[in-house]
């Protein structure tokens, strides 16, 4: 770890106070954020057919949400680093979760184009906050472990989603009036949001001299080792307009959208395309064992993603460390529905589902490496809305091509030829890091 030479027993002691105290909340902000994103997943096997959804209707759908989570991602991102985290993920918790909740109110195509387009702009820089909010606390050699951890609420929103999802879907039709099991998923499932809204102006502290759990000298030996780390690395910290426009900013978009093009074309149809290996194999599955079925890739990507961050840490690597799993992620998918059991199609989604999750922590430390300041909440802020636009392109053509063609396959191979591209960026970033100015 790289800490303030003069009190680096109080500045590891000011991270593991910091690990404790925020990671565990970050993490379960991210479980109720991803949930509310993508159980819209789990509703479409049975709301698309009660409001008339085609599976090309319902990727549109599920996608529109990325454009308006696209249009506001850098100012929120902006504004987070002005105001502060406290108050800013606070807002943008409560809106989303009654956003979330109202979706329970869907009647038809337009309605449900409208709510996932607002809750985009809704969640408009969350995540992005997030990355750049870790940098207000850990020193880079901890960071891709410390994103990992954080990405956990990922896998654990699938894996305790989906079968809760997946139940209150099957046995919610009544319960608090609503006509359709769907409907009671969606509202119950806003409402953690907004509780923890409310929750994050006393758990988030905005820098370390406002930790109240930290004794005044931890603070500013923490502050101090992260302003030597910051000066060290990027002497030069490029404005907002410079960062926005910077080569290496637009090339880890591109990383970015290719390995989100995976994430969100799993994370929109893998309990459709789960259900859809009981034809496939002559299997039959309950709505609820879909969504078990459907926590397995995602219960061994936690275990995979945490131990290539820590890895990635402690040797200090990133280039092969994010291009490998991408090209793994690319293979699972790729040959997935093309296996001769249901057993080796769930191992190689597996796979891929591992892949995606294994490269997102490590490629997030390649901005900061060269950003600073309002050119790091601006930069980061833009590769993660750029990226994020593959939330849009992905479910899309995935559903497009499966309306088209039946079959999920064409969609699968598009996941993994973005997925291999990214790889690709990154060794060619990697390359490029390396080669004499």
């Amino acid at each position: 770890m790289s800490v303030s030479p003069a009190r680096p027993e109080l500045t590891a002691s000011a991270v593991a106070k910091a690990t404790r105290r925020l990671v565990w909340v970050l993490v379960l902000l991210y479980v109720v954020n991803y949930l509310d994103r993508v159980n819209v997943g789990f509703a479409a096997l049975t709301m698309n057919a009660d409001i008339g959804l085609s599976t090309a209707a319902y990727g549109l759908g599920a996608g529109l949400f990325f454009i308006g989570y696209f249009l506001f991602e850098v100012p929120s991102n902006l504004i987070l680093h002005r105001v502060g985290a406290q108050v800013w993920m606070a807002r943008i918790m409560i809106s989303w979760g009654v956003l979330a909740s109202a979706s329970a109110f869907i009647q038809g195509p337009v309605s449900f184009y409208l709510v996932r387009f607002l809750l985009g702009i809704a969640e408009a820089g969350f995540f992005p906050g997030i990355v750049l909010y870790l940098t207000y606390w850990f020193p880079r050699a901890r960071r891709a472990n410390i994103m990992s951890l954080f990405m956990l609420g990922v896998p654990l929103a699938s894996v305790f989603g989906a079968p809760i999802s997946t139940l209150l879907i099957a046995h919610g039709t009544g319960f608090l009036g609503f006509g359709a099991g769907w409907r009671t998923m969606y509202f119950v499932e806003g409402l953690p949001a907004i509780a923890l809204g409310l929750a994050a102006v006393f758990l988030l502290p905005s820098r370390p001299a406002k930790a109240r759990w930290l004794r005044p000298e931890e603070a500013e030996a923490l502050t101090e080792a992260l302003d030597a780390e910051d000066a060290a690395q990027v002497p030069h910290q490029p404005g907002v307009l410079r960062s926005l426009l910077h080569p290496r900013v637009a090339a880890l978009a591109a990383v970015y959208f290719g390995v989100v093009f995976g994430l969100y074309g799993l994370g929109f149809f893998l309990p459709q395309i789960i259900s859809g290996l009981q034809s496939q194999f002559g299997v039959k599955f309950s709505l609820v064992e879909i969504g078990l079925v459907t926590a397995i890739p995602y219960a061994v990507g936690a275990v995979v993603m945490v131990l290539n961050a820590r890895h990635s840490d402690r040797t200090g690597e990133r280039v092969w460390h994010a291009a490998v799993p991408s090209f793994a992620g690319a293979a699972g998918v790729a040959v997935a529905l093309y296996l001769n059991s249901a057993t080796l199609a769930v191992a190689a989604l597996t796979v891929c589902t591992a892949g995606v999750l294994a490269a997102i922590p490590v490629v997030w430390q390649f901005p900061t490496a060269f950003l600073g300041g309002y050119g790091a909440a601006a930069g980061i802020a833009l590769i993660n809305s750029f990226g994020n636009l593959a939330g849009f392109v992905g479910p899309f053509l995935t559903g497009a091509l499966n309306t088209a063609t039946g079959s999920f396959r064409p969609g699968m191979w598009v996941i993994a030829g973005f997925m291999a591209a990214a790889g690709v960026l990154v060794l060619l970033l990697g390359r490029r890091a390396r080669a004499p100015e």
